[in-house]
């Protein structure tokens, strides 16, 4: 059995919105960060940084997001998700997966650790009109890389897909301007039962 450690609306919604897009059974285990579960002896013992998403698929436990995509797509995919392992279109998807997580996620992170995350002595006002730029930078650059209609490789959806669309929708809840090209992609694409069921299931944790 498959359990998602997670919280409502975080990174651990890419995973719970990939399990519904694959069909899998899973378990869903909330982490609440305003209870200190994360914490807890029982969670750090799953991920000592005592973040989410954390994932069990049987005795293995993955505790990045990136990570535990490309495990459950590769796993449980059966040739979906993901383009054939080796091929010139696998290592673009690759490259468009790496490129949303380390440069165009990083200065929203920032954002949100400098309004949120990090205690207060510790955040800086000054840092995030300069994220902000990044941000709008990083845009810039990957926008090229999204279409009109359809998804990041074409006709098929992806794993890559979700990470950007869970970005996207992450700036668009920081009231961060994008594009209309990338703000229609993001809207498209948020409109997959998957993610809404993803949801559901996150949120009807938090509420029981």
């Amino acid at each position: 059995m498959i359990t998602l450690y997670g919280y409502p609306r975080t990174r651990s919604l890419r995973i719970s919105w990939l399990l519904e897009e694959l069909g899998l059974d899973w378990d869903y285990s909330l982490v609440d960060f305003y209870q200190g579960t994360h914490r807890s002896e029982a969670f750090l013992g799953i991920n000592p940084a005592g973040k989410v998403p954390a994932v069990t698929d049987g005795n293995l436990t993955l505790i990045e997001s990136g990570a535990i995509c490309l495990h459950l797509a590769q796993k449980y995919g059966q040739d979906r998700l993901l383009p054939q392992p080796g091929s010139d279109a696998s290592a673009l998807h690759h490259q468009l997966m790496i490129f949303v997580l380390c440069e165009l996620e990083q200065p929203l992170w920032t954002i949100g650790k400098h309004k949120f995350a990090l205690p207060e002595d510790k955040r800086v006002s000054a840092v995030i009109d300069t994220a902000a730029w990044e941000f709008d930078k990083a845009c810039e650059q990957i926008e090229p890389n999204v279409p009109e209609h359809g998804f990041l490789l074409g006709d098929q959806f992806s794993v890559a897909d979700i990470l950007l669309t869970h970005t996207l929708n992450w700036a668009k809840g920081f009231k961060l301007p994008l594009s209309e090209r990338l703000n229609d992609y993001r809207a498209r694409v948020s409109a997959r039962p998957a993610l809404a069921a993803g949801l559901a299931k996150e949120s009807a944790a938090l509420e029981n």
